[in-house]
Order: C-alpha cells, then sequence, then structure tokens
C-alpha cells in the first residue's frame, strides 16, 4: 500500500522490486509518462497502453498490454468484497501472496484441483506455522 501515486512515491519502490532490465507495461498514467521522470529513464523498456482511446493492446506493439494485471486485479477485489469484506494493512501481503497463488495455479493453466493441492503441500513441506508467526 502506498500513500499517495506520486512518482516520487512509487520509483524507489519499483525499483527496489524490478530490474532496470525489466520491459515495463503501464497505462497512460501520468505518473508512469511524464517526459521527465518517465519509466523509461529507469527501465529497459516501457511500453505504454491508451485506454483513453480505446487501445487495450498497443496498436504500436502487440505484446504490449495491461490485460493480465488487469484481470489479476479484477479477481483480487472480487475476492476481498465478497469473500474477506476487510484486510488490515499489516495482513494486505498475505491476501496478495494467497490470490497470487491461485491466479497462477488455475485451470486456465493446466493446473487441476490435485496438482493445486500437491502445489501447496510442497509450499509448507519442512515448515512449522504458529501463531506466533502469523500475529500481527
Amino acid at each position: 500500500m502506498v500513500d499517495d501515486l506520486k512518482i516520487k512515491t512509487l520509483l524507489p519502490i519499483l525499483q527496489a522490486n524490478i530490474s532496470p532490465k525489466a520491459h515495463i507495461m503501464t497505462d497512460e498514467a501520468a505518473q508512469y509518462n511524464n517526459r521527465y521522470n518517465g519509466l523509461k529513464r529507469y527501465f529497459d523498456k516501457h511500453g505504454i497502453v491508451r485506454h483513453g482511446i480505446g487501445e487495450y493492446v498497443s496498436f504500436d506493439d502487440k505484446n504490449v498490454s495491461t490485460n493480465t494485471i488487469e484481470g489479476f486485479f479484477s479477481i483480487f477485489k472480487r475476492g476481498m468484497k465478497g469473500v474477506y469484506q476487510h484486510c488490515s494493512h499489516n495482513h494486505l501481503n498475505r491476501y496478495l501472496a494467497e490470490f497470487d497463488f491461485r491466479y497462477n495455479n488455475r485451470v486456465a493453466l493446466g493446473v487441476d484441483d490435485l496438482a493445486r493441492a500437491e502445489n501447496i503441500l510442497a509450499g509448507v513441506k519442512g515448515k512449522r506455522l504458529t501463531y506466533r508467526t502469523t500475529a500481527g
């Protein structure tokens, strides 16, 4: 969670978590595309999708799209409103990790219920979960 969407707030977070050699894909939001502070100054490539003109896959480069992340957050928001209804700031990372796992282990990617259960169990093998590690 961030306090605001200004580039001076976002850029340090992006730089700490994304390789400078990455190909970044965003919409046309001003904080990403400012000619002085745009992301193209900090990453090898920056592809832009312009929703304002009805573009959902870049007209210039068919490899540039924000559909995947928009789909993920659509599922996340529906889950948070429909299932969990509340999430504290302290536990947001855990909820995001759960939805990340679900999204990357879904039937559309060829992961059935058995394979998903095996992936879950592989992640906890050799680990002990106590209340102290979850409180917080």
